[in-house]
């Protein structure tokens, strides 16, 4: 990649996630898509070429194993090093999970990315009406060929998600989708909300109402279901609702990767098939080139992410008391004005005036473990350790007990509230 700058200065923890956008070029044309696909065919001809996505997941790895990969596009599968970069990046230990539309999926590709070490693919199904996702997803068929990607990984035995992007056109299949994702062994069910970037912004999105009817079914599926994760995406608002729940949902206690606010810059963030470092799809800002400057140094140092790990919220959103479990999306405000501490315009939440929720418990401190947890701890993948602990950790004092014991992590393996159980995780297996 060059020369690079080297320095840096602040210690921000490293990323849970990096999303690496490998192409632009696509088969498919989404209405949605966040990625301009003028180029779809033919790409920007600027792609980090195979030895620069090498180098870039060195970086990551040394800020931490524990950092979670996901390979994507465009559609990733159109770069024909794809099997490499995965092979190479789950050498190190990396949990590498390939987000895909999933039409190019067969057999033979399946297995040999589930061969070069992919933890499980992101398949996208945005309607369980053949049409609907058809004239969604922009090409006729798209909708038969993405089944047939899921059976080929269910064949394999390669753990998938599905991703599903919600709109007031498809709210209503939320519960058939819900059902189909469990009946058809999905580990994860991902319901995404349309930020209006890229060719989004063409698309008329959600209403309110809409957006927090169904956010409130997902709460409820959430914490219902138990052979599959229910989760909202690019819905910080979910916090909120998870919290009402009676009980809450032990997921509004937890730290980390699951703490309070929008994982943008904070936790999470995404590398442009160009090498620019931005903190998500949706905020198309650029911290900086990883051709030019070193990773840790731009996660680390970027003026731009520092202002969202503390930020100074506008509106609403600056006076709410779930301003640190929510905080709104930052992607939407910039989106409409330009604005991105402007408050989220989707939220029909009026603050009430109290004082700020805190993220997790007001005793944050480590608690002590048994040897026997701690034991069964080792067992899990270092990719998704802290998240365990962290749940663990979170449960114990839900319970109102100081040490972490075999019994709290056995609860969490049979409650599965939005990590893998322990008893797959010493196994082998993994759920994000």
């Amino acid at each position: 990649m060059g020369e690079m700058a080297t320095s840096t200065t602040s210690t921000a923890d490293p990323p849970f996630l990096v999303a690496i956008n490998l192409t632009r070029r696509c088969n498919l044309a989404c209405v949605h898509c966040y990625l301009d696909a003028d180029v779809r065919t033919a790409g920007t001809g600027a792609e980090l070429e195979t030895f620069e996505v090498k180098a870039l997941l060195d970086r990551i790895l040394a800020l931490s194993d524990e950092t979670m990969i996901v390979l994507t596009g465009g559609e990733p599968l159109l770069r024909s090093d794809l099997c490499e970069l995965v092979a190479y990046a789950s050498s190190f230990g990396l949990m590498v999970v390939v987000g895909t539309n999933g039409t190019l999926l067969d057999a033979r590709r399946v297995t040999a990315l589930q061969a070069a070490g992919a933890r499980a693919l992101g398949i996208s199904l945005d309607s369980l009406d053949s049409d609907y996702h058809d004239r969604f997803r922009g090409v006729s068929g798209a909708w038969r060929a993405t089944l047939a990607g899921i059976d080929a990984c269910r064949r394999a035995g390669l753990m998938f998600q599905l991703h599903f992007t919600v709109t007031d056109d498809n709210a209503d299949e939320l519960d058939g989708m819900i059902s189909f994702a469990s009946t058809a062994g999905a580990a994860v069910l991902n319901v995404f909300f349309v930020v209006c970037t890229g060719r989004g912004k063409s698309l008329s999105n959600i209403s309110i109402d809409t957006y927090d009817r169904v956010l409130r079914r997902l709460a409820e599926a959430a914490r219902d279901e138990s052979d599959l994760i229910v989760r909202a995406r690019c819905a910080p608002h979910f916090k909120r609702l998870a919290r009402e729940l009676n009980p809450p949902l032990p997921i509004t206690l937890a730290d980390g990767y699951e703490a309070g606010g929008c994982l943008a810059g904070t936790r999470y963030c995404r590398v442009t098939p160009e090498g620019d470092l931005t903190p998500c799809p949706y905020i198309e800002v650029s911290a900086g080139s990883v051709r030019h400057t070193e990773f840790a140094v731009l996660w680390r140092d970027a003026p731009l992410f520092a202002t969202l790990r503390s930020p100074n919220l506008e509106g609403r959103c600056g006076v709410c008391e779930y301003a640190k479990l929510c905080g709104g999306c930052r992607a939407r405000p910039l989106g409409h004005d330009g604005n991105l501490m402007g408050e989220d315009f989707l939220c029909n939440h009026r603050p009430a005036g109290g004082p700020v929720i805190q993220c997790g418990t007001p005793d944050g401190a480590a608690l002590a473990w048994s040897e026997e947890a701690e034991a069964r701890l080792g067992h899990v993948p270092p990719f998704v350790r802290r998240f365990v602990r962290q749940r663990a950790e979170a449960y114990a004092r839900e319970c109102g007990e100081g040490v972490v014991t075999a019994e709290h992590m056995h609860a969490l393996a049979r409650r599965r509230f939005g990590a893998a159980s322990c008893a797959e995780l010493s196994n082998g297996r993994w759920q994000t």
